[in-house]
């Protein structure tokens, strides 16, 4: 109180205080535009979480194939598989965040890419030990993680208000093949799992109400493959949409500086 008496005596006025104290405390240090928020803060905090998990599975899959060869195709989902499950289930909530209206992106394709890769991993990885020790699902785990290790650090970029042209072209080009090649790494990781759910006989079990009917599960997943095909052009439709109107807006903001 002292001190701003004494400013108020040097001839500051006390709004002009009071604007620089709320510029302080609601301004941060870094450029651009953002606002101390509970969703901002939210937002990021969720991003860095994903970030951090991803950056963790990718680089311990890489130290131990380093390490250990080819050998440690067989124990990658022994040595991730917790972690990885963790990072999946919280996908969850970006279904929440986009129709709630925290995050601005297109519902349709990431409810595809959440919900196949959860029932792939739930479903079908960690239902069957035989298929956790097979070398796809240690492709198919490098390629989800390269794939959120573009999207996520594009994201927290954007929340700071620092993007750049270099990840935002990695964001929007390079996810799109990797895509096509996990969607084609899932199809093979359900193939080779189907002799086990036959002879296992895993989530198949007979209907008796309302009407009496086998539910024999290698079935769905056969039916299931065509539908994971149909799901990967839509999002591959939507990204290319996607890239196209990120790059315009980009040379547009470019252009106007």
């Amino acid at each position: 109180m002292r001190e701003m008496s004494t400013s108020s005596n040097l001839g500051f006025p006390k709004a002009q205080e009071t604007t620089k104290v709320h510029h302080l405390l609601f301004r941060p240090s870094f450029p651009g535009e953002m606002r101390l928020s509970i969703r901002l803060a939210y937002l990021f905090l969720y991003n860095l979480l994903q970030f951090c998990g991803h950056t963790w599975i990718f680089a311990n899959m890489t130290a131990r194939f380093l390490t250990f060869g080819g050998d440690a195709l067989a124990d990658t989902f022994y040595a991730v598989g917790v972690v990885m499950s963790l990072c999946q289930l919280l996908s969850v909530l970006e279904l929440f965040h986009i129709a709630d209206g925290i995050e601005k992106a297109r519902l349709l394709p990431r409810f595809v890419q959440v919900m196949t890769r959860n029932f792939l991993l739930f479903m079908v990885i960690v239902s069957q030990e035989e298929v956790q020790s097979k070398p796809v699902v240690c492709a198919q785990f490098y390629l989800w993680n390269i794939l959120d290790l573009l999207r996520y650090p594009h994201v927290l970029l954007c929340l700071m208000g620092t993007d750049s042209f270099g990840m935002l072209w990695a964001r929007y080009t390079l996810s799109i093949p990797i895509y096509i090649m996990s969607v084609i790494t899932e199809g093979i990781t359900i193939h080779q799992s189907l002799p086990y759910f036959e002879s296992l006989g895993t989530y198949s079990f007979q209907l008796s109400l309302p009407v009496s009917a086998d539910i024999y599960f290698p079935i769905l997943l056969k039916a299931y493959l065509p539908l994971l095909a149909v799901g990967a052009c839509v999002t591959v439709w939507h990204s290319l949409r996607a890239r196209e109107l990120r790059l315009e807006k980009w040379n547009k903001k470019i252009k106007r500086k």
